[in-house]
């Protein structure tokens, strides 16, 4: 049996397994047979992970990611965890392949997923003028036309944020009202450099190599039209990959896995979360980063009281001495 499992092959899995191994806790990572390296692997260039001041490649940094998390003892297999069984001291991990691992602390840091618009474009294009992520990518389109496809808050978010680089930002909304908060809405309309797009859904995304342009199509008479761009942010929202623990553990409103004050502990001892799973607010490779050394040490410490409780209750006559 092993001391600890971690669920999740993103920034906050790889960081919780190198701070782990280096504790001596010989962890096992279930990486994705599918999606190994988290949301990083459809990005081009990050700019804004410490350490990096020329950038680097999102697939080049999940792969610096694993190659030190594997330096220090950690095992990654490629396989799919199918379901949990965290009731008990020990915890029990089932595996796609039919395999089952055991450890007395898990680590859960499965991310989150960005909604999509559901065209067949985005694939390609992810990571080529389509983003998903304001804060990473907004630099590289400075004195750009871009668009923001959305109309909750955080796509009023996005979008002002934009303008700090951006010469024009489209929002294009499907009806003719907000979602957003008031004062979002506010501080969009108030913004010279935002021209809100209403009644309109993006039903192509242009470009060969590189995004171009969308095509809309009215919701009101179905007429269609195209609108040049340089870049597309799509902020329809996004889902904590939580599905593994419904029921099992305690959630926020928004879906994401409820924890313990500032530590990385869930209604379940022994059982930790760490990275966007947790998180509904900031969602950056350095946060996750972060949240996964802290459920490492938090992981280290509950084992080392767990070990020192058992070798208590294990000394001859300390019955008696309780009494």
């Amino acid at each position: 049996m092993r001391e600890v499992i971690i669920i999740g092959s993103g920034p906050a899995g790889f960081t919780a397994a190198i701070y782990a191994a280096r504790a001596q806790l010989t962890p096992l990572l279930v990486a994705s047979s599918l999606e190994t390296g988290g949301e990083l692997m459809k990005t081009t260039e990050v700019e804004n992970f410490p350490g990096f001041p020329e950038g680097i490649m999102g697939p080049d940094l999940m792969g610096k990611l694993q190659e030190q998390a594997e330096r220090f003892g950690t095992e990654v297999i490629y396989d799919d965890a199918i379901s949990i069984d965290i009731a008990g001291p020990v915890k029990k991990v089932t595996l796609e392949n039919g395999g089952t691992v055991e450890a007395s602390a898990l680590i859960f840091a499965t991310g989150s997923a960005y909604r999509t618009l559901g065209l067949a474009e985005e694939e390609a294009l992810s990571g080529h003028g389509l983003s998903w992520c304001a804060t990473c990518d907004g630099f590289f389109f400075r004195d750009k036309t871009i668009a923001v496809v959305g109309g909750g808050d955080s796509a009023m978010e996005e979008a002002t944020f934009l303008t700090r680089f951006a010469s024009k930002v489209y929002v294009i909304h499907r009806r003719d009202s907000l979602r957003a908060s008031k004062i979002m809405q506010q501080r969009a309309f108030d913004n010279e450099k935002i021209e809100f797009v209403w009644n309109s859904d993006v039903v192509a995304i242009l470009g060969d190599t590189e995004v171009s342009g969308v095509r809309l199509r009215s919701t009101g008479d179905g007429s269609e039209r195209d609108l040049a761009l340089d870049g597309l942010f799509v902020a329809i929202g996004n889902d904590p990959r939580t599905h593994l623990v419904h029921g099992l553990l305690d959630l926020n409103p928004d879906g994401t896995i409820a924890l313990q004050g500032r530590s990385t502990k869930t209604s379940v001892a022994g059982v930790f979360a760490a990275g966007d799973v947790a998180d509904p607010t900031y969602r950056q490779a350095i946060t996750a980063a972060g949240s996964g050394a802290a459920a490492a040490i938090d992981a280290e410490h509950y084992l080392a009281a767990r070990g020192t409780e058992t070798a208590h209750a294990e000394q001859p006559g300390r019955g008696d001495l309780s009494r």
